[in-house]
């Protein structure tokens, strides 16, 4: 049920006393997790709070990378493409959270790059064509990450897109030598 679809229902609650709105609004805030984080962010951080944020989410990321590299082999095997899947994915979250909490795309693009980056650089052959079914699996949840990435990466400013060309341009070699693009 939307509030839109009930004008009787909104504008009742637009009606009620200042008070009474304030005790609905915190009871609503504090059922979405999501909503208090970009509330928090909004409201109670400044500058430096945002970069820490972004230091803090690279700092995962990398810890993503590190802590994974003797679970994950650079060797064409169902269990690898598998692993290599879930960091993607995990990563991915990560970085969407930040981008939902601060609206910052510098960060967000500048992390998804880093995420496909090392990804291409650190495991390779997990690229490769394979005719295992996990490999396939895998290039599609790539190449749509790709996609993602390249539209996003576009709608950039030009001198956002300057500093962050060069990794790009990596990561998008290394996905037309091996057919993800």
């Amino acid at each position: 049920m939307s509030l839109h679809k009930q004008p009787e229902l909104k504008n009742a609650v637009l009606n009620l006393p200042q008070k009474e709105k304030d005790k609905l609004l915190v009871r609503l805030v504090s059922k979405d997790k999501m909503l208090m984080k970009q509330l928090h962010f909004q409201l109670l951080e400044n500058q430096l709070d945002l970069e820490d944020r972004i230091e803090n989410l690279r700092e995962s990321l990398r810890d993503l990378f590190s802590t994974n590299r003797y679970t994950i082999k650079n060797i064409p095997q169902y269990s690898n493409y598998k692993e290599l899947q879930t960091l993607l994915r995990q990563g991915s979250g990560l970085i969407n959270e930040h981008e939902k909490v601060t609206k910052d795309k510098y960060s967000e693009m500048e992390c998804r790059i880093y995420l496909l980056k090392e990804a291409f650089e650190r495991f390779p052959r997990l690229f490769e064509a394979s005719g295992v079914h996990a490999a396939f699996k895998l290039q599609i949840y790539v190449k749509a990450r790709l996609k993602t990435t390249s539209n996003k990466f576009d709608k950039l400013h030009e001198d956002l897109q300057f500093d962050l060309s060069d990794d790009m341009q990596q990561v998008l070699d290394f996905a037309n030598s091996n057919h993800l693009i």
